[in-house]
């Protein structure tokens, strides 16, 4: 995976996103793969970056490992989807290093309450739960976390 490259997508790519998107998110249990689910991710894609998205892409020598959405302007990591056969890699690691040079001073990112290893793994990574509450759109639990840069100390 040395050659793994963090690059924006390309929307001759999107449909390639959503299949991953979808991948990933039902290798944590919570749903299973769909024609309806993959059907809506590949709709809400370009959705998504019509309405602010910056979507990127590990690009591994053309597999596309994982995806990351990040909505700059709200300091938003949106998504971070890693391709099941990409996970324990340290890919997540490499594509949160890659927020923080985005978003060097605040982050803030939504997970799913019942996906508990991607949430105790953003606790680890230093973001802190700010709220929870249900998702309007599907009902579903969701833990609201916090990231934001230490101050230096002041001499």
């Amino acid at each position: 995976m040395s050659e793994t490259i963090i690059r924006t997508a390309v929307p001759a790519e999107y449909d390639a996103v959503a299949t991953l998107w979808m991948e990933s998110w039902c290798s944590t249990g919570l749903d299973s793969p769909s024609e309806t689910l993959l059907n809506m991710l590949k709709a809400r894609v370009p959705r998504e970056v019509a309405g602010g998205w910056s979507l990127y892409v590990a690009d591994d020598g053309g597999t596309l490992g994982a995806m990351l959405a990040i909505n700059i302007e709200r300091l938003y990591l949106d998504q971070l989807m890693i391709a099941p056969a990409y996970q324990g890699r340290s890919l997540g690691r490499r594509l949160l290093a890659f927020t923080r040079d985005v978003l060097p001073d605040e982050i803030w990112l939504r997970c799913a309450e019942g996906n508990q290893k991607a949430w105790r793994w953003y606790e680890r990574e230093g973001f802190v739960l700010e709220k929870t509450e249900a998702d309007p759109m599907h009902g579903r639990m969701m833990k609201f976390y916090r990231w934001k840069r230490e101050s230096p100390a002041r001499v």
